[in-house]
């Protein structure tokens, strides 16, 4: 019997943040202790053949099984600069199923924030009640590069 593994594999995007640094803490204003608006993303050279972009920002240090998602949104026109409070593409449910951006609040300790981008190369035909696990399953076949920023918090007060 022959078994046939296949690993898929994506270029890699680059994803900076002016806001902050890659594994350093992300400041008061895209957080519960501020303004709770997303930060602005730069995203390295897409690839040409780049549709549309999701998001999800997931907190997987969060006290709940598989961890806790912030952010789901998709079928961002292609574009190498995310604006800080974006508000575009299609904003589906968080962890806490409402749309759009929530901002770190861990209970306690200092927790990871993965601000993971996907270029696709097509448009989803997904709902704006879609959770996290819905967007991995449409994008699968999709995509053709992803990248990562970590970002950490821990509460000031």
């Amino acid at each position: 019997m022959l078994t046939i593994i296949s690993f898929f594999m994506y270029a890699t995007l680059t994803i900076t943040s002016p806001a902050f640094d890659a594994n350093a803490m992300i400041p008061v204003k895209f957080t519960c202790e501020g303004a709770s608006v997303s930060p602005a993303l730069h995203i390295g050279k897409l690839p040409s053949q780049t549709k549309s972009l999701a998001i999800i920002v997931h907190d997987p240090d969060a006290n709940r099984p598989g961890g806790f998602t912030h952010w789901v949104v998709f079928n961002i026109d292609p574009a190498a600069d995310i604006p800080e409070g974006f508000k575009g593409g299609v904003q589906a449910m968080n962890g806490a199923g409402k749309p759009g951006y929530m901002g770190p609040c861990p209970p306690s300790g200092t927790h990871h924030y993965h601000f993971m981008v996907y270029a696709l190369d097509t448009r989803l035909r997904i709902g704006d009640d879609s959770r996290k696990a819905d967007l991995e399953k449409a994008m699968e076949g999709h995509i053709l590069a992803q990248g990562e920023l970590v970002g950490l918090y821990k509460k000031t007060k």
